[in-house]
């Protein structure tokens, strides 16, 4: 089944009454006035009236706080076709709740609006809000419960390509291999030793902070001969084969696939590991996706460029329409603080004048009622710096924890602080000890870059430095609520040069490499 997109004829008019009618509802409500609501709008109406793709960056900011969305429900209750939006559970929640009732009070119902994981019926011509988890399992799967060329929008797709390889992930845990032996009673002898042969050589593996690690060659071998054996088991059945279990299906497409990863995690607490096979590049796959269907995908900041190259490159995102919102500069300034005398991070002086340099910064905030952020990539150093600043200030200091003082001080790995920063209050001081940048050190890292290096590609430009500016943008996302302080500890930034990059992406900001008082002195005062 196949919807047809109204044609142009029938909806010519539909970019105005979007623009008329958010601004007339802006206008009565009183809505706090993003700049971008207008062109935001007229760009996704129009997107649904030709079916032309479009990719739009809307900002850490505006992104964080969801000032964007009115700019898209507007078009999708006014489009007169079927639309889906593809919203993680949390955006669910608020637009269910608040942004669609005061759309429904403000004008006629007339389309409607249901929630779920497939398509309502075949006759449809309303709005389905669905999740990325239930929109990707379909698209990338049987394709049978969502109709094509039905305009599709996307919000949070700085999270997209996560969200699409953890659907290509196949993940085999300890009962997956109880249900093999079960499903194939004449190997359970060969299944048996190779499950414990890989148990035995996945924990000798020396132990890292990831508990992550690659398959090497013999352990794959195991694998291998694992195939070979249940293979010959099902031709040997006659005239009914073996049903494979659905997970081991999977996993099987997954491994022989021309360019895949795999690797294990492993709880040795619990005795316990898990298999994980899943590719290594997902563009060709996705590529096959976009065309089946218009896509407005909705980002905070996807790529330092317009045009987003990076981004469309890792996601096969071919040619569409892209826009990107500029920060408003009086209103999400931060105060960027770059020493250039600090040691680089991979020397052994930089934790002792990195740990001097936060001691220095904290005295300037003792008096404030303001929270402190400290962000740490490196997981040993994570739990020294908890541990010597708790020495100093004391209950003050907490280390991944929600319930802090009114001038508390969070110690915190950036995977904890993007998770739980809606719950905390706008942080005065973000202290960033080091960039983001995947550690090569993690097994997982390791592999993509691999592959990036046997294509002969960059994978340091392609992967490496785009995840990390991914993860500064949000993260201080919360900072320029309040126009408040980020302090970057990693001089790889003055000496490198990607450096510029990582000033551009934090922009609009005003530098200086040495202390300014007044700026903590102001911010102190904005919470008294």
């Amino acid at each position: 089944m196949e919807f047809i997109v109204p044609s142009s004829a029938t909806t010519s008019v539909i970019e105005a009454e979007v623009h008329q009618r958010l601004r007339a509802f802006l206008k009565e409500q009183g809505e706090p006035y993003w700049p971008h609501h207008l062109t935001m709008a007229r760009l996704v109406a129009r997107a649904f009236r030709l079916g032309r793709s479009a990719l739009i960056q809307a900002g850490s900011s505006s992104a964080y706080h969801g000032r964007h969305r009115l700019s898209y429900l507007m078009p999708s209750l006014l489009w007169s076709g079927a639309a889906i939006l593809v919203l993680p559970e949390a955006i669910q929640q608020r637009i269910l709740m608040v942004e669609i009732p005061r759309l429904r009070q403000w004008m006629p119902a007339t389309k409607s609006i249901q929630v779920g994981d497939r398509w309502p019926h075949e006759h449809y011509r309303g709005l389905l809000i669905t999740s990325p988890e239930a929109w990707l399992s379909d698209r990338l799967g049987t394709q049978t419960r969502f109709p094509k060329q039905v305009p599709t929008l996307i919000d949070g797709a700085d999270d997209l390509e996560t969200w699409v390889r953890q659907q290509l992930t196949v993940n085999l845990a300890s009962a997956d291999w109880d249900g093999l032996m079960l499903a194939y009673p004449d190997c359970q002898d060969i299944i048996r030793d190779i499950r414990v042969q890989l148990t035995c050589a996945v924990f000798r593996h020396p132990e890292n902070p990831y508990n992550c690690y690659l398959l090497d060659e013999l352990e794959q071998q195991a694998l291998s001969r694992l195939y070979q054996a249940l293979e010959e088991s099902i031709a040997a059945t006659d005239p009914l084969p073996v049903s494979m279990p659905t997970c081991w299906q999977r996993f099987w497409h997954q491994y022989w696939q021309p360019h895949r990863l795999i690797w294990t995690t492993v709880n040795r607490q619990q005795g316990q590991f898990w298999l994980h096979c899943g590719p290594a590049e997902i563009s060709s796959t996705l590529a096959k996706v976009w065309l089946q269907q218009p896509v407005v995908l909705i980002g905070a900041a996807l790529d330092l460029e317009t045009q987003a190259s990076t981004y469309r490159q890792r996601l096969g995102l071919a040619d569409l329409t892209c826009l990107k919102f500029s920060l408003d500069r009086q209103q999400e300034l931060i105060q960027l603080y770059l020493p250039d005398r600090l040691p680089l991070p991979n020397t052994r002086e930089f934790q002792s004048a990195l740990l001097q340099e936060i001691r220095l910064l904290l005295a300037h905030t003792a008096v404030s009622s303001g929270l402190t952020v400290i962000l740490v990539s490196d997981m040993p150093l994570h739990h020294q710096l908890g541990t010597h600043l708790a020495a100093e200030f004391g209950s003050r200091v907490q280390v991944e924890k929600t319930c802090l003082e009114d001038n508390g001080i969070l110690v915190t790995s950036w995977q904890f602080w993007r998770t739980h920063q809606h719950l905390l209050p706008a942080p005065q001081l973000l202290v960033i000890t080091t960039l983001p940048i995947p550690s090569l050190e993690n097994p997982a890292v390791a592999n993509r870059v691999a592959f990036y290096k046997q294509q002969r590609q960059d994978w340091f430009r392609l992967y490496l430095l785009p995840e990390a500016l991914s993860e500064l943008q949000r993260a201080i996302a919360p900072v320029r609520e309040r126009q408040g302080i980020v302090a970057l500890l990693d001089n790889r930034v003055n000496h490198r040069s990607y450096g510029q990059q990582v000033i551009a992406a934090l922009s609009p900001a005003a530098r200086t490499n040495y202390i300014d008082v007044s700026w903590l002195n102001n911010n102190c005062g904005i919470l008294d």
